[in-house]
């Protein structure tokens, strides 16, 4: 049985640097066949492990629920969680921008968004506490939607943000007290790692609060664990942060501009300095 340290067989590598050049994308290479030890690896090791974390890890933390201050304290469960992942699934995270940030100031982060272990991702390597904006469909998992009930986590409709009131002010709370949110503001996970377009009310807290927003691009998650697949390919990741873009001034009417904005500065971190042509 393959090691937890030990790289996964691949078949047939291919010079997938120059082709992503050769398409203006400069993504984090990667081969393009993992062979049968890799699956192996990642359906009776990391699998396992990774549900195994997260079962031992969400009941332990329940009693933790109750205390004042709890959300602080879960989210170190969860970053510990998270660094568990991160550490079992053999795949290095190159952080990049994070100097250019002000972390004395709150922030939205917007997040491209093409892999359940985005998550993990950004809590092992965020250095800071932070909530996320998440979809009420995920409430209904075991664990995981008890967890970000109690962690102060922020359940809102982003195709109709009016319709989530109450999320909101607490949202803008926790913007106002100096925490900060990230957002996916795809609205979902991308099928083919492709940056999807952006939901028309993704960036209404940014504005409601007077806040700047962040691009975040988080670059080979896709391929690490795309949709529909248990199939964890080890592999190098980046995060690569970009300049604050700020919504002082701007008013609703000014959304759609922003997510153009904000759109084009993920694009060009994701896909390496040139944006795709729009269909």
């Amino acid at each position: 049985m393959p090691s937890l340290n030990s790289t996964p067989e691949i078949e047939n590598p291919a010079p997938v640097e120059a082709e992503l050049r050769s398409a203006g994308q400069a993504r984090v290479p990667a081969p393009t066949h993992y062979g049968m030890l890799s699956r192996l690896r990642s359906y009776l090791i990391f699998d396992p492990l990774i549900w195994m974390y997260t079962v031992v890890l969400g009941v332990v933390s329940i009693p933790f629920g109750l205390f004042p201050g709890k959300e602080r304290i879960l989210h170190r469960f969860a970053r510990f969680w998270s660094q568990l992942i991160m550490k079992t699934i053999c795949s290095p995270v190159r952080v990049t921008g994070l100097e250019k940030i002000d972390r004395s100031k709150p922030h939205v982060y917007a997040v491209n968004h093409a892999s359940a272990l985005d998550i993990p991702v950004l809590y092992a390597y965020l250095p800071f506490q932070f909530r996320i904006v998440f979809k009420k469909e995920l409430l209904s998992y075991p664990v995981i939607g008890w967890h970000l009930k109690r962690s102060g986590q922020i359940c809102i409709n982003q195709k109709n943000p009016a319709a989530s009131i109450g999320s909101i002010r607490t949202a803008l709370r926790s913007l106002k007290a100096g925490t900060p949110l990230v957002i996916f503001p795809e609205g979902g996970r991308s099928p083919d790692g492709e940056i999807m377009p952006f939901l028309a009310g993704a960036f209404f807290l940014a504005i409601k609060a007077q806040v700047e927003i962040v691009p975040v691009a988080l670059v080979g998650t896709h391929e690490l664990l795309p949709m529909d697949t248990y199939h964890i390919k080890s592999r190098p990741l980046e995060m690569r942060v970009g300049e604050p873009i700020s919504a002082t001034g701007l008013s609703l009417r000014d959304m759609e501009s922003l997510s153009a904005r904000v759109r084009n500065a993920l694009e060009g971190l994701y896909y390496g300095g040139r944006s795709r042509q729009r269909t």
